[in-house]
C-alpha cells in the first residue's frame, strides 16, 4: 500500500507549500531568523517526504531535528506575532493593496507555516521522540543567532541589516538593554523548548485515549518481538564446555 493513501504525507507536502510559497513571496534575506527557521521547515519536510516515500512509512525521520525544526519555526511564529506585530491581526492586509504579496508571504512564514508545523507535531508520528538533553542543541541556534548578530555587527559596521529586528539593536538603548532582551528571550525560549517535548507526550496521550485499541494491540508485539529476539539469541549462543 502507497504511504500516499495516508493523511501523514499530504499534510507535510502542504508545510513544504507553505513555506517554499512564502519564501519564494518574500523580499527578506537571509539575515532574518524568520527565514532561516523557514527554509529549515522547508529542508526538513521535503527530506521527510523523500524518506517516507522511500521506506514506506508515515512516520518522520531524525525526531530530534523534527523537533528543533518546531521550536524554531514556533519562535518565529510567536515573536512575529507579540514583539514585531503587537497582536494585531495580519488578516486585514490579504486582501488587497501594494504590499499584499508581502503581506501574504508574512501570513505564510508567520503564522501558517508554524501552524501547521505544530499540528504535525502534536498530532503525527514519530511520538515520544524528544528528549529533555536534547533543549540545550536546540537552544543553541537562536542564542547563536543573536551572538553572531551582535559580533557581525561590530566587526563589519557597513553590514547592511546590521541588526534585522530592535532588540537587538543597541542604538535604542544600549548594549546592556540588547543583553537584557537577549537573557529574557533565552529564558523564554528554554520555556518554549520544554513545551515543545511536553506537546511531544501530550500527543501520546491523546493518541492512546483516541487510539486505546491500536495502543493495546502494539503493546504485546512488542513483547512477542522481545521474547523472539532473546529465544533467538538463546538458541546461538555456545553451549557450555562440558555440554559439548
Amino acid at each position: 500500500m502507497s504511504v500516499w493513501t495516508r493523511p501523514a504525507p499530504w499534510w507535510r507536502l502542504a508545510i513544504v507549500i507553505s513555506a517554499g510559497l512564502g519564501l519564494i513571496l518574500s523580499n527578506s534575506s537571509l539575515v532574518y531568523f524568520t527565514v532561516e527557521s523557514n527554509v529549515i521547515v522547508l529542508g526538513y519536510f521535503a527530506s521527510a517526504l523523500y524518506w517516507m516515500t522511500r521506506r514506506g512509512t508515515v512516520d518522520a525521520p531524525a525526531p530530534r531535528l523534527r523537533g528543533a525544526a518546531t521550536l524554531y519555526i514556533t519562535i518565529t511564529g510567536l515573536v512575529a506575532h507579540i514583539l514585531l506585530n503587537h497582536g494585531e491581526n495580519p488578516l486585514p492586509g490579504l486582501g488587497s493593496g501594494p504590499a499584499q504579496l508581502q503581506n501574504w508571504s508574512s501570513f505564510l512564514l508567520h503564522y501558517t507555516t508554524p501552524v501547521m508545523v505544530l499540528v504535525d507535531w502534536l498530532c503525527l508520528k514519530p511520538r515520544n521522540a524528544s528528549r529533555w538533553r536534547d533543549l540545550p542543541l536546540w537552544l543553541a541556534f537562536p542564542v547563536g543567532y543573536a551572538v553572531v548578530t551582535e559580533v557581525r555587527a561590530a566587526l563589519f559596521p557597513s553590514f547592511p541589516l546590521k541588526y534585522p529586528y530592535f532588540f537587538l539593536d543597541p542604538g535604542i538603548e544600549g548594549h546592556a538593554w540588547v543583553a537584557g532582551q537577549i537573557a529574557q528571550l533565552t529564558v523564554e525560549f528554554v520555556v518554549l523548548a520544554a513545551a515543545v517535548v511536553g506537546l511531544d507526550r501530550l500527543g501520546t496521550l491523546v493518541n492512546r485515549r483516541l487510539f486505546p485499541a491500536a495502543a493495546t494491540a502494539a503493546a504485546p508485539a512488542t513483547a512477542t518481538a522481545t521474547a523472539t529476539a532473546t529465544l533467538d539469541t538463546s538458541a546461538k549462543a555456545p553451549a557450555p564446555a562440558g555440554e559439548r
